[in-house]
């Protein structure tokens, strides 16, 4: 073989090369590419997803936060419906007095409690 053929030779390998090698890079952009894609269009359902998950948490919270007040209003009810608590609401509410108890009227609780409050500023900041 002369010098030319052997000289071709090694360009044409050269270039199959650097074919092979464009398209090994131009596969791993498109593979590349072709997760980017993927990633994108799983980002929506997955922050749906997360962000539902923290409303059921905090909707979780609130349940639990309920329940507890109705037992308490349960307790409440309960409790009222007795006949000694009934009647001494109905007195408290209405005035009434029984036999050997002794009816007392407050007047000015309002006023006083102003001025108790008054004094009890004055003497922190006085400190």
């Amino acid at each position: 073989m002369s010098d030319s053929a052997v000289e071709l030779g090694a360009v044409a390998k050269k270039k199959s090369r650097r074919r092979r090698s464009r398209s090994v890079v131009l596969r791993r952009w498109c593979a590349v590419g072709a997760l980017v894609l993927i990633g994108l269009l799983y980002y929506r359902p997955l922050k749906a997803y997360v962000d539902a998950h923290a409303q059921l948490a905090q909707r979780e919270q609130v349940v639990l936060k309920l329940k507890e007040q109705r037992a308490n209003l349960q307790q409440r009810l309960g409790s009222s419906n007795s006949v000694p608590t009934l009647a001494r609401e109905a007195r408290a509410r209405l005035g009434y007095v029984r036999p050997g108890e002794h009816l007392f009227i407050v007047k000015g609780i309002n006023e006083w409690r102003k001025l108790e409050k008054k004094a009890l500023t004055g003497k922190r900041s006085g400190h």
